[in-house]
This record gives structure tokens, sequence and C-alpha cells, in this order.
């Protein structure tokens, strides 16, 4: 055995089997839970939420602040650019 019981009883054996069973069956339940498509949307949401929201809940301005003045920069130049191509 890998553990160096040679000269272990079946008895310490099993122990030990059933030590490493539920050892792995932990491992494979959170390797389940850590790939589950809903806990994965729900870690991203979670990740993004935090970017601009703090713990207490208070919106965060400064990463707020830049991403609704890149929006309207972009849907500004979209209208330019549509003008422009119209005409």
């Amino acid at each position: 055995m890998a553990s160096g019981n040679e000269n272990a009883n079946p008895n310490e054996l099993v122990d030990e089997i059933d030590v490493i069973r539920e050892r792995l069956a932990g491992t494979v339940d959170a390797l389940v839970d850590r790939t589950n498509p809903k806990n994965i949307a729900r870690r991203n949401v979670e990740a993004v939420k935090a970017k601009f929201v703090d713990s207490s809940g208070s919106p965060r301005f400064e990463t707020i602040v830049p991403v609704v003045g890149g929006v309207v920069a972009f849907i500004a130049l979209v209208v330019v650019v549509r003008k422009v191509m119209k005409d």
C-alpha cells in the first residue's frame, strides 16, 4: 500500500480505505459544485456586481462613471457614423 501499512491488520486497512473514500467523495462533490453551470453563472454575476457595488451596497462611482462615459461615447460615435453614412 502507498501508506506503508504492509503489516496492518484488515480492520485498519478498511478504516484507511473508508477515510480515503470519504476524502475522494468530498473532492468529487466540490468539483461537481464548481463546474455546475448555475454556480458558474452566479459567481460571474457576483464578480461583476462587486465591481459596481461595494460590500455595504453603495455604488462604486469610480467604476460606474467611466463605464457610463464609455457607453455614451460609443452611442455618440454610432450616431455620428450613421449620420455620415446616410449623407
